[in-house]
């Protein structure tokens, strides 16, 4: 009876939360109506309401620049082999950037481990969206103390109502039955630890659900629309210079056969000659619409400082072309952000990896007390510019050559490749590799190394 109070619980905190979340993620997707930003249109206008999506730019801005590139246990120079097959396996590659994207969005994504039944010497890490799931967290410890998913699952034919209980003793797997819902299975797995690892975005002492990352330019996307819908209606009415004409009769607008002219033909050609000599025709000055891209420029650039975009990201750009050291000065909020992102992220990966090392192996090793995740480098400097670097910190014997190659952003296949070409001088090899980025100044690190 504890477990079914514990899953209602949960259930009703994840159905408070679920009108907020889709409220995210209309913003993210662009879809979000201008009746509910306060800008009402005749139906005649409604063709007209635009939507500049400045959320998604801030979000996969930000996306863009985390990517985990391995696992390293304590003591060890290079990355886990192991860790990263598991990584691999579960197609995190593709998985992990869809987590991040969710917990940027939503405040806060999860993810979940369990044993597999097809590898028992790989576990299940499946990231999982906030809009499914919610958790439990022990204010004093940070652990998460239960955690409940809801899903569609097909049932004879049709679709019915699932969820999963997940506590640290024990996963309960209910369904929806006509009574309410009952426990059609459990798994007692005994880990000590519920297997969900929340990943949180910006959270706070008072707030560990997190807060999403469009938060701050929400209600400068609201008034870029309305900003932008205005702008649409006064060019089709007041752009182009209207035309008037006093003193004719509807005589002056019919053909040779008595019959109507066309509206178009009327205002291209006809009116310019009008056979009443008392008829006048004239026009009025077109608006200025510069109010309005003005306008849009300054709610870009607050969008600008509030999000740490830099100004060119937005198309706010001048004449002359920003130098190299201009651009890296622009993009330092954004990288600095990105690599606040890292530390926030690599908790829940790491506790993840550590989650499958219990299932795998039974316990943890001592050394995975100390694991850290490795992401790549955030910040966009040249490839040329970074192999320089390295190189020198490498032949005045600061990095090992292993670690030369993680700098230079090379994948583990790509490392342990170049290692085993590498023989019994790999500090020649490296040198070699650095050597050829001068004749060859466009390669990037995801390309093959030839061997």
């Amino acid at each position: 009876m504890a477990d079914l109070d514990t899953f209602h619980d949960l259930r009703r905190r994840l159905h408070s939360c679920t009108s907020r979340v889709r409220r995210l993620d209309a913003y993210y997707n662009g879809a979000q109506r201008l009746a509910s930003l306060g800008l009402g249109l005749p139906p005649e206008m409604r063709r007209l309401h635009t939507v500049v999506n400045w959320p998604r730019l801030v979000v996969d801005s930000l996306e863009e620049r985390l990517d985990v590139e391995g696992f390293r246990l304590a003591g060890a120079a290079d990355t886990d082999e192991r860790l990263w097959s598991w990584w691999q396996h579960n197609n995190l590659d593709e998985e992990a950037s869809l987590a991040h994207l969710e917990a940027l969005v939503a405040g806060r994504a999860f993810l979940t481990v369990g044993p597999s039944e097809d590898a028992p010497d790989v576990p299940v890490i499946t990231p999982e969206s906030a809009r499914s799931m919610v958790a439990d967290i022990d204010p004093r410890t940070r652990a998460v103390r239960a955690a409940l998913r809801l899903y569609n699952q097909p049932a004879d034919g049709g679709s019915a109502r699932s969820a999963t209980l997940y506590l640290p003793t024990r996963t309960v797997f209910y369904d929806r039955a006509s009574a309410g819902w009952r426990a059609v299975d459990t798994i007692d797995h005994q880990l000590g630890v519920t297997p969900v690892v929340p990943l949180v975005n910006r959270a706070r002492l008072a707030d560990r659900d997190g807060r999403s990352e469009m938060a701050d330019v929400i209600g400068l996307t609201d008034a870029a629309c309305r900003t932008l819908t205005n702008l649409q209606g006064a060019q089709e009415l007041l752009a182009v210079p209207q035309r008037y004409v006093l003193g004719a009769t509807r005589e002056d607008f019919v053909d040779e056969h008595g019959k109507p002219v066309p509206a178009w033909e009327a205002y291209i050609g006809r009116i310019l000659a009008l056979g009443d000599p008392d008829a006048k025709v004239g026009q009025f000055t077109a608006a200025d619409l510069r109010n309005f891209t003005e306008t849009l420029n300054a709610y870009a650039r607050l969008v600008s400082a509030l999000s740490g975009l830099p100004p060119h990201f937005l198309g706010l750009v001048s004449e002359n072309p920003a130098s190299a050291d201009a651009i890296r000065s622009a993009e330092a909020r954004l990288v600095k952000r990105a690599e606040r992102r890292t530390r926030a992220f690599s908790g829940a990966w790491e506790q993840a990896m550590r989650l499958g090392m219990r299932i795998v192996d039974g316990e943890l090793p001592a050394e995975a007390t100390r694991l850290e995740a490795v992401w790549r480098d955030p910040s966009t400097p040249t490839y040329a510019a970074k192999a320089d670097a390295v190189s020198k910190l490498v032949a005045a014997g600061i990095l090992p050559v292993s670690v030369a190659w993680e700098e230079l952003g090379y994948t583990p296949e790509q490392r342990r490749k170049l290692a085993e070409a590498s023989g019994d001088d790999p500090l020649s090899r490296l040198m070699a590799t650095v050597g050829a980025t001068d004749t060859r100044a466009t390669a990037e690190p995801g390309e093959a190394v030839a061997a």
